[in-house]
C-alpha cells in the first residue's frame, strides 16, 4: 500500500475509508494463507470464538470487519479445518464480513437456538480437537468468558469432551504478520521517529520555559491530529546532572519530576507508541540539550548510547526462531555480561495490541524469566518492541549513572531479524 507523504513528515495513514478496506483484504488473506498453517501446526481442526457485544474475546476483535467497532449482541465464531482449508461461519445474528452465515434466526429466535446450530455445526464437522479460548499464561488467549464456556459446553453436550486449550492457535494467529503487514509498520515506526525528531527540536522545546509535561502532550496532539491515536500516553522523563536516580521498586529511574521545565545538560527520553490499520508500534528514543558551547553530547553519554546499541544487536543474535523467550533472554543477557554490559531486557510481540501476542522476552523486574509466557517458542513472520535499558556512569556527571532505555520496532522473518524504520545511534540534539 501507498502512505501519503506531507510536509514536514514522510508519512501519514490512508484515509478511514481506505484503511477499512485494507484491513478487511488482510483478513481475508489471513483466513486463506494464515489460518490453515497455524491450525495444523497446533493441532486444533475446530475452532470456536464467542463473544458478546463489550465484552469481545481480544481474538474476535481480530476475525470482525474493519466497520464493526464491537460484537454485535452474541457473536459466534466457528472455524472449521478441512482438506480444502478453512470454512470460517459465523453462528450470529447479523452477518459477519468475511464468514459464511451458519443461522438464520427469526423474528423470535433466541439464544437457545443459537447454541443448537453451534451444536449441529460441531456434529456435522465431527472434529476430534474443538480449540476455545482459554489460557492460563496469556490474558489475549483467555477470552472466553466463564458465562459463555458454560453455555457452549452445555450445548455441545457429549462434544464437550473434545474441548481443548486453542491458546497456541489463538497466538498464533494474534503474532503473526503478512509481509505487507510489516512493510506497514516500517512506515509506522518512521511516523513515530520523525514526531519525536519534531518534539525534540528547539521549533517545540524552548529550553528554560518548556516541561517534559508540555513534550508529552504536544507529541499526543501531533498523533492525533495526523490521524493516529496513540495507544498509551506518551512520557517524557528527564536526567540531569547532581539529580540521581532514585530506586523504587528495585529499579533506579530519572528522579527528575515529570513536570520540570527542561535545562542545558538535560537528558530527555521518550515511551511513544500508535495504533493504525489495526497495527501497533511501541519507540522509546532520547535527546540531549546541549549546553552553550556544545555541538554534541557528553561522551559518557554517547558511551552509555553505544552500549544500548551493543545490547541491542546481542539481544538480536539470540532471537532465534525455535529458541523460547527465556532462552533468547538468558543468551542475550550472558552475551552482555560477558561484554561488561551492565542492563535489563524487557522486549515484547507487538502487532495487533501494544504488548501483544507471543513470547516474552524478560520484564524489567523479571530477568530470570517469565514463567508460562517466556516458555512460548519465537516464530518467524513476527514483530517485536525491541526494549532495553543500559546503567552507565558519567564521567562528565562526575560519576553519576543514568538509566538509558531504547525501544524499537523490529521484524523476524525468513530473511532474519530487521528493524522496523531504522533504529536510533546518536541522541537528537535540542539546543
Amino acid at each position: 500500500m501507498s502512505l501519503v507523504a506531507p510536509d514536514p513528515l514522510r508519512t501519514v495513514p490512508l484515509p478511514l475509508r481506505e484503511q477499512a478496506g485494507v484491513r478487511d483484504r488482510w483478513l481475508t488473506e489471513r483466513l486463506l494463507d494464515v489460518l490453515p498453517g497455524l491450525m495444523d501446526r497446533t493441532g486444533i481442526d475446530l475452532w470456536i470464538v464467542v463473544g458478546r457485544e463489550y465484552n469481545e474475546d481480544p481474538v474476535l476483535a481480530t476475525f470482525l470487519p474493519a466497520t464493526w467497532l464491537s460484537a454485535r449482541r452474541r457473536t459466534i465464531l466457528v472455524l472449521h479445518r478441512s482438506d480444502d482449508g478453512v470454512t470460517a461461519a459465523a453462528v450470529s445474528r447479523y452477518p459477519v464480513g468475511q464468514f459464511v452465515p451458519a443461522w438464520t434466526p427469526g423474528a423470535s429466535s433466541g439464544s437457545d437456538t443459537q447454541w443448537a446450530e453451534v451444536r449441529r455445526f460441531v456434529e456435522q464437522a465431527a472434529p476430534e480437537r474443538i480449540g476455545v479460548d482459554v489460557s492460563e499464561h496469556f490474558g489475549l488467549a483467555d477470552g472466553l468468558s466463564h458465562t459463555e464456556h458454560r453455555l457452549l459446553t452445555e450445548a455441545l453436550g457429549p462434544w464437550a469432551e473434545r474441548l481443548v486449550s486453542a491458546e497456541r492457535l489463538a497466538i498464533g494467529w494474534l503474532e503473526t504478520r503478512l509481509p505487507e503487514e510489516i512493510a506497514v509498520l516500517h512506515q509506522l515506526n518512521r511516523l513515530v521517529h520523525d514526531v519525536v525528531d519534531q518534539a525534540f527540536s528547539a521549533e517545540i522545546v524552548t529550553v528554560g520555559e518548556t516541561t517534559a509535561l508540555d513534550v508529552a502532550w504536544w507529541i499526543r496532539q501531533r498523533l492525533h491530529d495526523l490521524g493516529v491515536e496513540p495507544w498509551f500516553q506518551p512520557s517524557v522523563l528527564l536526567q540531569r546532572a547532581g539529580v540521581p536516580l532514585l530506586e523504587e521498586q528495585g529499579a533506579l529511574l530519572p528522579a527528575v519530576p515529570f513536570d520540570a521545565v527542561v535545562e542545558p545538560g538535560d537528558l530527555l527520553h521518550c515511551d511513544v507508541g500508535l495504533s493504525c490499520l489495526g497495527l501497533r508500534t511501541d519507540n522509546q528514543r532520547n535527546a540531549y540539550v546541549l549546553r552553550p558551547g556544545e555541538t554534541a553530547a557528553p561522551e559518557g553519554l554517547r558511551a552509555a548510547m553505544r552500549a544500548a546499541n551493543r545490547l541491542q544487536e546481542l539481544t538480536l543474535e539470540a532471537l532465534v526462531p525455535g529458541r523460547t523467550g527465556n532462552e533468547v533472554l538468558a543468551a542475550a543477557r550472558v552475551a552482555a555480561a560477558a561484554e561488561g554490559i551492565d542492563g535489563e531486557i524487557y522486549s515484547h510481540p507487538i502487532g495487533y495490541h501494544g504488548h501483544g501476542a507471543g513470547p516474552a522476552i524478560g520484564q524489567w523486574d523479571e530477568q530470570s524469566g517469565v514463567p508460562g509466557a517466556g516458555d512460548y517458542p519465537v516464530h518467524p513472520d513476527t514483530a517485536y518492541a525491541l526494549e532495553l535499558a543500559v546503567r552507565r556512569p558519567v564521567p562528565e556527571w562526575d560519576g553519576q549513572c543514568v538509566r538509558l532505555g531504547l525501544e524499537e520496532g523490529i521484524a523476524v522473518t525468513g530473511d532474519g531479524v530487521e528493524f522496523l524504520g531504522g533504529r536510533q545511534t546518536e541522541f537528537v540534539l535540542i539546543g
